[in-house]
Order: structure tokens, then sequence, then C-alpha cells
């Protein structure tokens, strides 16, 4: 028969044990408990993550950890990437700081990250240093977020550092047709301005390439497609009439809008380039 001392422990022992068996570290994710530091919280663990995109989940989280976040390939464009995370609705108990040698910026207070919001940031702005934020009751605290790595134009979300309503240049549209995770002929159909991004329904005429079912077809007999791309508000987009080149990137499951050049435009730029042989790769255009 238990004591009334280990009848009243039975059930955070039990967690500890839960917890510490769901312990799991992979190159991609990592899954982890605050309980398996107790006692050692000014001990800080290094994460390693080497994947172009993961998750993390932080159980009950005490004292800190560091993540660092790395392409599982070194080459020269590595210093180009962004890191794009999005907590979950759920996410708490931390507050998430960029840890640049030794030097600690504020990413996301624990407050904000229930908001869901993608935040991004270079590559060599530094790790994730995350830090518990001490409650009387830890059980209810969770930290998890998913995380990209992705190339600088194509940050995610309204809140990129950079600038995707720019014209791209005649290289980076010819490099978005080879490389972008989805190329697409079509035209506008509807704009709908929603709170922090506009929402763009697209026709499509010709569905080149699609990394994830972005555009759902109209049936078996209709050769077309229709689907939704996101683009920042003050992109400024509208409807009308004339056919463009789609391509953009789909990041944390959803579609935004890189290089939309006017079809007629990325044809005479394609065959320049093909005649001088500076393609980076083919692409049927008849």
């Amino acid at each position: 028969m238990l004591t009334p001392m280990l009848a009243s422990l039975l059930p955070l022992l039990l967690l500890f044990r839960i917890s510490f068996c769901q312990y799991s570290s992979d190159q991609c994710s990592w899954k982890g408990s605050g309980l398996t530091h107790e006692g050692h919280t000014r001990d800080v663990e290094q994460v390693y993550l080497r994947c172009s995109q993961g998750s993390l989940q932080w159980l009950y989280p005490t004292g800190a950890i560091i993540v660092n976040l790395r392409p599982n390939t070194v080459s020269p464009a590595t210093s180009r990437l962004s890191v794009c995370i999005k907590p979950s609705l759920e996410s708490s108990g931390t507050n998430i700081y960029l840890d640049r040698n030794g030097k600690l910026r504020l990413l996301l207070l624990e407050q904000d990250q229930a908001k869901g919001k993608v935040h991004c940031f270079g590559i060599q702005e530094g790790a994730l240093f995350i830090e518990a934020v001490p409650h009387m009751d830890i059980s209810r605290r969770i930290t998890a977020f998913q995380y990209e790595l992705v190339s600088d134009r194509h940050k995610a979300g309204p809140h990129s550092l950079s600038a995707p309503c720019q014209p791209c240049n005649d290289a980076e549209v010819l490099l978005a047709v080879c490389t972008n995770d989805f190329v697409a002929r079509g035209s506008i159909r509807n704009v709908d301005q929603e709170e922090e991004h506009s929402s763009v329904t697209v026709e499509i005429s010709r569905l080149y390439r699609q990394k994830t079912q972005v555009f759902v077809t109209g049936g078996v007999r209709v050769r077309s497609w229709t689907g939704r791309v996101k683009m920042p508000l003050h992109c400024r987009v509208r409807s009308g009439e004339g056919e463009f080149l789609f391509t953009g990137a789909v990041r944390f499951g959803e579609a935004w809008m890189g290089c939309a050049p006017r079809y007629k435009d990325f044809l005479q730029l394609y065959h320049e380039a093909q005649q001088q042989g500076t393609n980076p790769c083919q692409v049927d255009t008849n």
C-alpha cells in the first residue's frame, strides 16, 4: 500500500517517466522534457538540427536550451539562408532569443508565441536561445514550433525582411522556374484583403510543377486548376486581364507568391536565354 506522501508524488513520477521515455532527437526534429533537467536548471543543453525543415517540442521547460539550425550540406549559399519559425498556438513557458556569440536579442516573448505568426531571421544572426519563464505550475507549459530554412527572397509571411513585391530580375525569374515549389501559367481572378496579407485566387491554364497540392483541378475533363496564393498587403496586387507565370514557395503549408512576370515577358526572356545557352533548366513552352 502506498503511503500518503508516495501517493501524492505518483502523478509527478509517472509524468517524469513518460516524458523521459518520449525524449527523442533526430537531425530534423527534437522533443524533450524539462523534467529531465530538474535540479540542474542552470544547465544549458545544446540541440543540433540539420534539416531544411522540422519541429521542436519542449515539454515542461526549465532552465534553457540552445537550438542550432543548419542545413545538412555546407555551401557558399548557406550564409544567405534564413530561418523561419512558426510557433504552435498552444506554445508557452519560454521566451525565445537569438544568441550570437553570447549576446542575446529578443525574438519572441512567451505571450506572443500563441499568435502562431511566422518569424524569420538570417541564419548568420545566431542560434535560438530558449529560456524557461518561471511558473509555479510547469505541467501545463509546452514550447513547440515548426521551422524551415529558406532562401532570403522566399521568407514566409507578411513580416518577412525581404521585399517579395519588387520585380525579379532576369536571372531570378529563370532560377525561380527551375527551383521554386510551384510554377504555373495563369491569371488572377480575385484578391481578398485579409488582416495581414492578401489572398490571391488564381486560375491556372498550364501547371508546370507543384510541390504540394497548391492548385486543384476542376475535374477530369477540365484542363484548368485553381488555387490561392498569399502575398503581403503592401504588394497591393489587383485582379485583371493578362496571363502571368506564377512561381513561389510553400511555407508551413501555405503558398506564397515569388516571381510573377507577365507570361509574354517570360517567353521573350526564356527564348533569349535559350539562344545564348544560359538557361539553368529546360521548360516546355509549347
